[in-house]
């Protein structure tokens, strides 16, 4: 299973990858505002990336349940410095968490090598061109709704079947308009209007999300259903859970996990792993 990029390509038939979580916003619901500052950001990217984390998803705008859209002109003040300072430290992969076209174009051209855009390139007719053009790896999301609205009272006759069509018909809509089908990653968008019920519901179905042959990220990080679901709002009580549903998703079929803690959840990746490889058969 390959997930291209235009500097590069990840194998992810037998390791997944860590997609370590930078917000370079004020208001994102778990670590907005701590790292406004570029200096402050690069330093935690460098960091998640000395985990092992091997993308680095930047975002400037916070897609929270209620958040207010940000100028095109603010987010790339937030994050294409950030992408900047760290194309020229590191040499792993670097995402830009964002539905403008504008803004994408410009992190892309300061080093961004994938756009993970939560309305799936629907969000801005332009997104797509953007897209193909650069060449860049794409991460389709589904989502209900918008962040302002997506949470007030989400309804599927069966969501993961409605999940699943989504993501199918983009793959398909999107390979028709000329993009590599290697250049595209699925995320069934966890907590994107969707109640705990549908959280676990798809949880229990991953195998059935993405198309055919191609990778799915699962971005569950310190997420609210978890507090939901435990009775326990404190932040930092979400960490291991979030560790296990990494471990279970793995198994499960996911490829890409979007976290918070980077060492953790990779060693929870790699664990996983190393138990379910079948090792090579010996020839007598």
């Amino acid at each position: 299973m390959i997930w291209k990029m235009k500097r590069k390509a990840l194998d992810l038939a037998r390791r997944g990858e860590v997609m370590g979580v930078l917000n370079v916003t004020p208001d994102s619901f778990s670590d907005g505002g701590r790292f406004t500052d570029t200096e402050a950001a690069v330093r935690c990217g460098m960091e998640m990336a000395a985990q092992g984390a091997g993308i680095l998803d930047v975002g400037g705008e916070s897609t929270r349940p209620g958040s207010a859209a940000v100028p095109a002109g603010t987010e790339c003040a937030r994050t294409v410095p950030v992408i900047r300072s760290l194309r020229e430290r590191w040499d792993g992969l670097i995402s830009i968490d964002t539905s403008k076209a504008e803004v994408a174009a410009a992190a892309l051209g300061a080093g961004a090598d994938i756009v993970n855009d939560v309305t799936g390139l629907l969000g801005d007719p332009e997104m797509e061109g953007v897209c193909r053009a650069a060449e860049c790896g794409v991460v389709v999301m589904h989502m209900q709704g918008d962040p302002r609205t997506m949470q007030v009272a989400p309804r599927y006759a069966d969501v993961v079947e409605e999940v699943r069509i989504f993501l199918q018909k983009r793959f398909e809509s999107l390979a028709g308009a000329g993009f590599d089908p290697e250049r595209l990653c699925f995320d069934p968008g966890i907590g994107f209007g969707k109640t705990l019920k549908h959280n676990l519901e798809l949880l229990r179905h991953l195998e059935k999300l993405a198309p055919k042959g191609r990778p799915l990220l699962l971005g569950v990080s310190r997420k609210s259903f978890i507090a939901k679901l435990l009775g326990n709002e404190d932040m930092s009580a979400r960490e291991w859970p979030t560790v296990a549903v990494t471990a279970y998703a793995r198994e499960s079929g996911a490829r890409v996990f979007r976290v918070h803690s980077v060492k953790e959840n990779l060693e929870a990746l790699r664990m996983v792993e190393a138990i379910c490889s079948k090792p090579k058969q010996r020839r007598n």
